[in-house]
Formats: structure tokens, C-alpha cells, sequence
């Protein structure tokens, strides 16, 4: 018998996590071998135990899911990481592309597809929903949004991006420099520049832009 596909779960919804793990646990080459709360903790066990696959939900306390992915990528290159969201805005489609996602689940999809997507990803090959996929093309340069997402939130960077959707959860600025492992003074400067490309200086007033532009939820 082949070596089971290990995974690891990332959910801050216990129900969630219960859920899965007995889902996967049900199939003899699927093997739960870690299960936590946040990215954080994600990317703690992903490195510890270099799973196959982290199946990660987008919308998480603490660290930002697409900064978790990407350092996962660099520390553990041999885990692929899955995306499952009950959310699926170009903005989360293109982060997920860019961090090199090997998936993107929506949660309307049946149960078995979460079995299958696995199985796919740990073949080589990708696997997006049906409404990811739709809005995705492949070329010579590889995967990407259809149809450019153009706004003023596209002047920014990935990390003033970052910063943007920590403000937006009513994140202090200390909080937020613990998170991405930064200095308070960075953020500072982060803050200040993406509220001068925005021209938009009032924390409420960012968080509103913030869900607008589908980098954080209501």
C-alpha cells in the first residue's frame, strides 16, 4: 500500500475542523496528521511536520492566510496548500495566485470534492471550483486573474496590502507589527503610504474601503 497523503487542517471554526477530519480520516489514503486554529499555529506545524498538503481557510484570525502560504512555500516547499473559503473575490483569487496556491475550494461545493481536490493537487495538478476557476486564465506565464483588478487598491504593495487588511479587523499597530514580524516604526510607514495613495486618512474609513474592496469582511 502506498504512503497515505498527509494533511493538515487550518480553521478557526472547531465544528469546521471536526468536520474535516472526519471526512478525510474516512478515506484509506488521507491521513489528518495536524489540526489548528490559525495561521500561525499553521505555519508552526507546517514546518514541523512538512505535510503534503495544508487545507487552510482564508478568512483567519491573527497572521494573514496569504503570508502564511507564501512562508510555507519557502519553508516547507514540499507542502502544497489549499485554500477552502466561503468567499471567492478577485481580490482573495489573485492573493491565493500569487502566494502559488496549489488550490482554491469554495465551501458550496459537495464534501467530496475536498477529497478529490487533494487527491489532484498531490498528483500535480491544480484544482479550483468551478467560480475560481472561471475567472482565472492560463498562458505562457502561468495563472491569473481574467480580468485585471483595477482600483486604488492595486497601487499597493503586498505589505501595505497586508497592513490594510490588519487596520481593517481593528488591529493595533503593535498587534499588527508582532504579526508580520516587523518593526512598529515599519508599520508607521506602511500606514502612512497606503493612506496617501488612498487618500484616505480615518481607520474607519480604511476598514469601509477595506470590505469594499474584498480584503476584509463585514
Amino acid at each position: 500500500m502506498s504512503k497515505p497523503i498527509t494533511v493538515l487542517l487550518v480553521d478557526d471554526h472547531a465544528m469546521v475542523r471536526g468536520m474535516l477530519r472526519g471526512l478525510l480520516e474516512n478515506t484509506e489514503d488521507i491521513r489528518v496528521i495536524g489540526s489548528v486554529s490559525n495561521a500561525g499555529d499553521g505555519v508552526s506545524e507546517a514546518i514541523r511536520q512538512k505535510p503534503d498538503v495544508m487545507l487552510m481557510d482564508i478568512d483567519l484570525p491573527g497572521l494573514s492566510c496569504f503570508d502564511a502560504a507564501q512562508t510555507v512555500r519557502i519553508r516547507s516547499p514540499q507542502t502544497r496548500v489549499v485554500f477552502l473559503s466561503a468567499f471567492f473575490h478577485d481580490r482573495y483569487i489573485e492573493q491565493a495566485l500569487n502566494v502559488q496556491a496549489w488550490g482554491y475550494i469554495t465551501k458550496n461545493e459537495p464534501e467530496e470534492t475536498i477529497i478529490k481536490a487533494i487527491r489532484k493537487v498531490c498528483s500535480g495538478v491544480a484544482y479550483f471550483s468551478p467560480e475560481v476557476q472561471s475567472r482565472i486564465v492560463v498562458d505562457a506565464n502561468g495563472a491569473r486573474l481574467a480580468t485585471p483588478i483595477r482600483s486604488r487598491a492595486s497601487t499597493l504593495s503586498d505589505r501595505e496590502l497586508e497592513v490594510l487588511r490588519y487596520l481593517a479587523r481593528g488591529m493595533q499597530k503593535k498587534e499588527i507589527a508582532q504579526v508580520m514580524c516587523i518593526s512598529v516604526n515599519t508599520v508607521n510607514r506602511h500606514t502612512t503610504s497606503l493612506m496617501n495613495k488612498l487618500d484616505i486618512h480615518d481607520r474607519v474609513e480604511l476598514a469601509r474601503f477595506a470590505i469594499r474592496e474584498g480584503l476584509a469582511e463585514a
